[in-house]
């Protein structure tokens, strides 16, 4: 579809481009993140005036304190967090910047689509794996860790998409993922839910995933292929094909890519198993079970792994 180009008044764009490059230059030094993030989270939602007077010791209410104290990612908790298998060193700069990506997104700015395109794709070349150049991202998407993940050149990621990075996500050029769609790369035992396997999940150059479809952990969307709108892939889906359902099937081929795409069975193979990503948890690790089941079952055999 052929789009309008757009930009904002030279006098706003000025102000704009300064404020991304301090930011962009602070994260890029030896300064504290949690510093560079709380300054920027008290200047966007407006609160200087308030922190200062906290900060010289004056009189503020609870509510006020709680708020102020939360721009600091050094006093705020993710779910994340809790998760015991997660790389604790690269983990603690990544919340620090999730912190900002997640609170930016609540600020008015954030629909100025302009400023937050280009903001979000500075956070991006901080806080991904790997982060091409000309990168929409869109507001409300969220991610397990963020250093996990990789995104080529010219992708889309459009509203309220959910990109997890609790294994390893590889999404390739010019790939386009719709709005709520939910990528995962960790999967649950069937079972023990807090039995965890950790996957590699590929989204390949030029493929879609279309709106509230879900790709689960350890598949591959191939090469120019399509993901219909509220589909769940379960498998692998091939070079070029068009999947849709749930769960997806493999529909045809995209019109004119015939003579190239390898004829596939209407079942997509699931080949997640060959992306597992092995873990070990440390010697010393405080084991939390939130939920305290006994899952022996009634027979007393136990149960297949997943």
């Amino acid at each position: 579809m052929t789009k309008r180009h757009v930009s904002l008044p030279a006098e706003a764009d000025e102000g704009v481009t300064a404020f991304i490059e301090q930011v962009d230059d602070r994260l890029s030094s030896e300064e504290d993140t949690c510093e560079v993030v709380r300054d920027t989270l008290v200047d966007l939602f407006g609160d200087r005036d308030a922190y200062e007077r906290w900060q010289a010791g004056e009189d503020v209410t609870p509510a006020e304190r709680v708020r102020l104290q939360g721009y600091d990612p050094c006093n705020a908790t993710l779910e994340s967090e809790y998760y015991a298998e997660k790389d604790e060193e690269q983990y603690t700069r990544s919340k620090h910047l999730q912190w900002l990506w997640r609170q930016f997104d609540d600020t008015p700015m954030a629909d100025n689509i302009d400023f937050a395109l280009r903001f979000r794709q500075m956070l991006a070349n901080h806080l991904f794996a790997e982060a091409g150049d000309n990168l929409r991202l869109f507001k409300g998407i969220t991610f397990t860790y963020g250093h996990n993940i990789e995104i080529g050149d010219n992708t889309v990621v459009h509203d309220d998409v959910h990109l997890d990075d609790r294994g390893r996500l590889t999404i390739g050029d010019r790939v386009s993922i719709s709005d709520s769609a939910h990528i995962y790369s960790h999967d649950h035992d069937v079972n023990d839910q807090t039995a965890v396997r950790n996957f590699h999940t590929i989204v390949d150059d030029d493929a879609r995933v279309t709106y509230d479809s879900m790709v689960r952990a350890g598949c591959r969307i191939g090469k120019n292929a399509v993901v219909g709108a509220k589909s769940t892939v379960q498998g692998d889906v091939p070079d070029h094909h068009i999947v849709a359902g749930s769960p997806a099937r493999d529909i045809r081929v995209k019109p004119g890519w015939e003579s190239v795409a390898d004829p596939v069975e209407e079942k997509l193979v699931n080949r997640a198993d060959e992306r597992e990503i092995e873990y070990d948890l440390p010697d010393d690790l405080d084991v939390f079970d939130e939920f305290q089941r006994d899952l022996t079952p009634p027979d007393g055999v136990d149960a297949p792994q997943n």
